[in-house]
């Protein structure tokens, strides 16, 4: 039996409380994630998909409720903390690296997470090597380019290269916020193929908030639908790889009035 990552138990978070412009954002939200589970998030604009992915990472404080990692409790951990065990790949290609430093730099960066050793120090001949060999895999001919600045990528580079980095230091939680969103639809397509293989690789753990419905039903084991700082549906296994669009749109179709979402 697969051990429980991450627990939410009754999480609440509610912005502008006491105001006219109160919003739930969570909503008393509960859910277990086994070790291993690729969920998929979706949801229309305001549903709370990104507000339960920075209670998660520890950069927004719930008002009420508790949050566990393998039965500790990190409820109160700021995200200084947490890092060490979630890592995060954002929408835009820009927050995962640093663009003033080189590829190299970048992945070494990430191989230190939470050591105490200067980054100097730390790009060794061995690393380098190592790190060409992790590169090929991308099939982006980065490692050839070991001492260019990651600002000077592409949009897709750069998240590919994000990924990449989270599987030298293999977090305990993987929490994709929509990170192929920003890409155009080829690009998008092969960044997901390759999170799907990181992912499965390496038997990580991972939440992945999505517009796309192809995604969400193409990607995981699991998918959650989110309304109103609420779950208002969790398949997963063989009744998720059955569902279709039809279906969620015939099901769902006045909650989900996101137009992306509903595009095939």
């Amino acid at each position: 039996m697969s051990k429980m990552m991450l627990s939410l138990k009754g999480v609440t978070k509610i912005f502008n409380k006491g105001t006219q412009d109160e919003k739930r954002a969570l909503d008393d939200l509960s859910l277990e994630v086994k070790d291993g589970d690729f969920i998929t998030i979706i949801g229309s604009n305001g549903s709370g998909k990104s507000t339960l992915l920075n209670a998660i990472s520890g950069s927004l404080e719930i008002d009420s409720g508790q949050i566990s990692i393998e039965k500790q409790d990190v409820t109160k951990w700021p995200d200084y903390k947490m890092a060490a065990y979630v890592a995060r790949v954002f929408q835009s290609t820009t927050m995962g690296t640093a663009g003033g430093m080189t590829i190299e730099e970048n992945l070494c960066m990430a191989e230190l997470r939470g050591k105490k050793r200067g980054l100097k120090l730390g790009v060794t001949s061995k690393r380098r090597s190592r790190y060409v060999e992790l590169l090929k895999v991308l099939e982006l001919g980065l490692e050839y380019r070991l001492k260019q600045k990651t600002g000077l990528l592409s949009g897709g580079q750069r998240q590919s290269l994000t990924l990449l980095m989270t599987t030298l230091t293999l977090p305990k939680l993987l929490l994709l916020d929509e990170h192929t969103a920003a890409l155009d639809p080829r690009t998008a397509s092969k960044v997901m193929d390759l999170t799907d293989e990181v992912v499965r690789d390496n038997g990580l753990s991972t939440l992945m908030v999505t517009h796309n419905m192809n995604q969400a039903l193409k990607y995981g084991n699991r998918m959650v639908m989110l309304h109103q700082g609420r779950i208002q549906l969790d398949i997963k296994g063989e009744d998720k790889k059955k569902l279709t669009i039809a279906e969620v749109v015939e099901e769902f179709g006045q909650t989900l009035k996101d137009e992306t979402l509903l595009s095939c």
